[in-house]
């Protein structure tokens, strides 16, 4: 079966989770399109994103006058389709916090990825976030009818689902997937009850080639590693803060921060005035083996975020042994169990983050060890990525 697949950038250092779906439905018999809105600046680091954007097709980079032609090619072809888009282009640009010229853009895109689909036949059609991308995805299936699907990951879903006008979205889909309960209970918050049923819960998932490495045994060191992008809703900035309780406190520990983001330049200004320098390294952005070898080379992950989904990257260094420190925010509960395969503690609540740290830095090595194999197994159980994108295969050929 063709099947389409929208992101609005792909591929990217944190879209990882994209990669690991489109190779495994394709590994299930699945012909995959990929099609983004537009690529990404920051250049790519692995060897597999790079072989994705080869076979990617980029909207945007068409350009205004092509982009027009596709408008003018469907509407010779699908009048009704157009009108209907055009209806639904009112509908949700009505509560948008974008212009509604944006939105005819958005239409425009559509316009271009409906002819790309029927390029290839293709007879389903899935966009990642609910965000840009589902709604140029529902204005296509406005178009040509063709069926669509998207996954809300959170949080940006879940701040702005009247904005985004998530309800809409979820009405004309096919199905939604929430990558948590949680995130499911939030969109059965924005969706009418009779759309309830489309929403399915679908994990992120790992391949077995990224934690099916030689078994790395826990190091004795007092090293945590922090893996995201560098901006507000991680809390890499409130981490700082707490590394600086620890080093008040005349402990011995390092941290490294593995990412890049916008807010790089304050957090190393925080680092430099709490004399933190020879405490914490920012990396910059890095390959999936490097952040597999960080991980591994670290007592725990830490994640002190403000606002998620549920991030691959707990999984990750759940997949390798590793405990994880980490917020009782959104899907994350569903994962880590306080005390049994890592910590858990109030986001933003600094105090309690440090001390959260010092906890784990003070625990039993061999509490700590079995803390990492109850995180494998528990991760192994919800998150292989062959068995989830069976199921969405399911939804997609019901």
């Amino acid at each position: 079966m063709q099947i389409s697949y929208l992101v609005n950038q792909y591929p990217k250092v944190s879209h990882s989770f994209i990669r690991r779906e489109i190779l495994a439905l394709e590994k299930q018999g699945f012909q995959v399109q990929r099609i983004a809105q537009r690529g990404w600046k920051e250049s790519l680091v692995d060897l597999e994103d790079k072989q994705e954007r080869e076979k990617t097709q980029y909207i945007v980079q068409q350009g205004a006058i092509a982009l027009l032609l596709s408008f003018l090619k469907v509407i010779f072809k699908y009048p009704f389709g157009v009108f209907e888009a055009f209806k639904r282009v009112w509908q949700v640009s009505k509560y948008s916090d974008q212009s509604f010229f944006l939105h005819l853009i958005y239409l425009l895109e559509a316009s271009q990825l409906t002819l790309w689909m029927q390029s290839v036949k293709s007879q389903h059609l899935h966009a990642h976030f609910g965000t840009n991308s589902a709604e140029i995805a529902m204005l296509a299936n406005a178009i040509a009818n063709t069926p669509y699907s998207f996954t809300a990951h959170g949080p940006e879903e879940f701040d702005k689902p009247i904005t985004l006008s998530l309800n809409t979205k979820i009405k004309y889909a096919k199905f939604v997937i929430a990558v948590s309960s949680f995130g499911r209970s939030q969109l059965y918050r924005w969706a009418d009850y009779t759309d309830w049923p489309k929403v399915k819960v679908v994990h992120c998932g790992l391949e077995r080639a990224f934690y099916d490495v030689p078994l790395q045994a826990l190091t004795e060191l007092p090293s945590f590693v922090c893996v995201g992008r560098l901006c507000e809703q991680k809390g890499q900035m409130l981490l700082v803060q707490a590394a600086k309780q620890l080093y008040d406190a005349n402990m011995k520990f390092h941290l490294t921060l593995a990412g890049d983001g916008e807010m790089r330049q304050d957090i190393e200004q925080q680092i430099q005035e709490s004399g933190l320098q020879n405490h914490i390294t920012i990396t910059g952005w890095i390959s999936s083996a490097q952040v597999r070898q960080y991980v591994l080379d670290a007592k725990a992950l830490i994640l002190p975020s403000f606002a998620e989904g549920l991030p691959v990257v707990i999984m990750e260094a759940m997949s390798l042994r590793r405990p994880v420190i980490s917020t009782f925010v959104a899907g994350i509960p569903e994962l880590v169990v306080d005390g049994v395969n890592g910590f858990l503690c109030p986001a933003g609540d600094m105090d309690s983050l440090a001390q959260t740290m010092k906890k784990l830095l003070e625990t039993d090595y061999l509490v700590l060890q079995n803390m990492g194999n109850f995180a494998y197994e528990r991760v192994l159980a919800k998150h292989q990525i062959d068995n989830e994108a069976a199921k969405i295969a399911l939804h997609i050929m019901a």
